[in-house]
């Protein structure tokens, strides 16, 4: 895949990168017959784009904010160096890699996603020597603690890039405590991946909240989208809008407190849910929550969550959640059900699938 990335940077072909069958492999289509709207001849890769909307937008990225990402990557993380692909070429975050392999001129090791301790372990001896890096996903990462060698293996890279959503706060403690170098990364396919390590933007990249929405601009953005849609997020020259709130504080740190169309109406107040699924899993007995809004007639939507309990703990009860949640939130955030789950639904690149959790649970 590495040649075709080439020819995409140097303008020679645009590539749209779609998912294949076995998870390790990505194709690469060269897009020489453009349907509809032309393409700019600046843009090297489309990348589909759906969100919480299921339609396809195709964020149009230009060589350059692939390449300003790629660079400014490697001057955030200490220097270029040899990457390990565990994350499929269609999305951004593994596009990414490949990218910046090329601008490090460096060759990637490829496993697949849902890869095993041993092959991690594999994967990283081979890397060799020099700095080495690797994205994944906090589904990955948690996996990989619960192997010693897998752990170690993780340990001894000079970056572990988590993206993809957030992390849960009992996984990026057990990392530290492992010694893994996580770095936590925002952005989307329309910042070219990553752009916000660790709640600072790369240098290039700007950041402000509008109206309690992130928005995002600099010199990785896509050029629009493909298929555009109304309203434009890209609308303001040089600017993205989000669909997600957060907020920047004194050191200007990035803090994302959850996504607009996440919130949660209940009894004429906004529950975001990520602030409820950092208070419930602070309970010992949650090793991972997710938190959704269901229909409700008399409140219009209920606070719920599913939660996967703590190996060797009793399941707590819903009095025990709302008591743990109402000492550092607002009563009315506290969840009025809770259903155990034995793991969380995921879809794409890892992101908790909410909607699926309401549809089994909103009845």
């Amino acid at each position: 895949m590495l040649p075709v990335v080439e020819d995409a940077l140097a303008g020679r072909t645009t590539v749209l990168p779609v998912p294949m069958d076995d998870e390790r492999e990505t194709s690469l289509i060269t897009t020489s017959l453009r349907a509809g709207a032309e393409i700019d001849d600046d843009v090297a890769v489309v990348v589909s784009t759906s969100g919480t909307t299921g339609t396809p937008k195709g964020a149009m990225l230009t060589a350059a904010a692939l390449t300003a990402s790629a660079s400014a990557t490697h001057d955030r993380l200490g220097g270029a160096g040899q990457w390990l692909l565990a994350l499929s070429a269609h999305h951004v975050a593994g596009l990414q890699v490949l990218v910046r392999s090329v601008v490090a001129g460096t060759t990637p090791v490829a496993i697949s996603a849902g890869f095993s301790a041993a092959e991690l372990v594999s994967a990283v001896d081979s890397l060799g020597s020099g700095r080495r890096y690797v994205s994944l996903v906090a589904a990955q990462l948690d996996k990989s603690l619960g192997d010693p060698a897998a752990s170690a293996a993780l340990a001894s890279m000079d970056a572990v890039l988590i993206g993809g959503g957030p992390m849960p706060a009992g996984v990026a403690e057990r990392a530290c405590a492992a010694g893994i170098p996580v770095v936590r990364t925002y952005g989307m396919s329309e910042t070219a991946g990553g752009c916000v390590y660790d709640g600072l933007p790369l240098d290039g990249v700007r950041m402000r909240i509008d109206g309690g929405r992130v928005v995002l601009g600099g010199a990785t953005l896509a050029k629009g989208y493909r298929n555009p849609v109304e309203p434009d997020p890209f609308v303001e020259p040089g600017w993205f809008r989000t669909d997600d709130v957060g907020a920047v504080d004194d050191s200007g740190v990035l803090a994302v407190l959850g996504r607009v169309d996440d919130a949660i109406s209940t009894g004429g107040l906004t529950v975001l849910p990520q602030l409820v699924e950092a208070a419930v899993a602070s309970h010992g007995a949650v090793a991972e929550c997710v938190v959704f809004g269901v229909d409700d007639e008399r409140l219009g939507q209920r606070v719920v969550a599913a939660v996967v309990v703590t190996p060797g703990r009793a399941a707590p009860t819903l009095a025990e959640i709302r008591t743990h949640v109402a000492a550092s939130l607002d009563v009315t955030a506290a969840p009025r059900e809770i259903h155990v789950v034995d793991e969380i639904p995921r879809r794409g690149i890892g992101k908790v699938d909410r909607r699926a959790l309401a549809a089994r649970f909103g009845g």
